[in-house]
């Protein structure tokens, strides 16, 4: 899209999202501490659906990321190409993620298909905040269903900061590296026994 038309199109998209207000979903989210500038409660198909119609669009997601819109974020996270994103605006973006529903959006939609997804997430998971954790485990679980194996220091360091996460403050980072852990016990008998001692290690079963 043309760099002058963006704005214009941000507007438009803007004023689409009032056709798809869900007040309920809305204060649902409003109840659970979630609190945007704006948040129409547009449901996630419909929001897939409209970003399928857009195309990918690197502009237009940049405009729509700096909007403080919960849709406008969600939809740039799905336009947004993973191949022409940078390292220092993936940076950017990170540090300005609002919430644990734009976290998940954000790794699912984007992050986990970054060319240099894995070496990301070995960086979040090690972080002390809790979404750049979040987005480190749900990245590393999704490239352990791809099959992507670590190596032997990768494996080291992914268990070190598994038992870290998961003796943690943030109950969604928990949450997010015991799926991590299922996944990465599924590449192999090896990773399986590797897994099952680590947590045992801090009297926790979770297989």
């Amino acid at each position: 899209m043309d760099k002058n038309m963006v704005p214009s199109k941000v507007k438009e998209i803007k004023q689409s999202f009032r056709q798809m207000m869900d007040g309920s979903i809305a204060q649902s989210m409003r109840d659970k501490g979630l609190n945007y500038h704006l948040n129409w409660g547009a449901t996630l198909p419909r929001l897939q659906e409209m970003a399928k119609e857009l195309g990918p669009d690197y502009d237009l997601a940049i405009a729509l990321w700096k909007e403080n819109v919960r849709e406008c974020k969600i939809l740039a996270t799905m336009l947004m190409p993973a191949d022409q994103i940078l390292p220092e605006v993936v940076d950017i973006w990170m540090e300005q993620i609002p919430s644990q529903e734009i976290a998940e959006q954000v790794a699912f939609n984007l992050w986990q298909h970054l060319a240099f997804a894995p070496e990301k997430a070995y960086q979040w998971m090690a972080s002390d905040k809790e979404y750049e954790q979040l987005c480190g485990f749900h990245v590393l679980t999704r490239l352990f269903m791809n099959h992507q194996e670590p190596n032997e220091r990768g494996i080291n360091e992914y268990l070190d900061q598994l038992l870290v996460a998961l003796q943690g403050p943030y109950s969604s980072v928990r949450k997010a590296a015991m799926q991590s852990a299922y996944r990465f016990a599924e590449l192999g008998l090896m990773y399986e026994r590797l897994a099952k001692s680590a947590v045992k290690s801090i009297n926790l079963e979770i297989f």
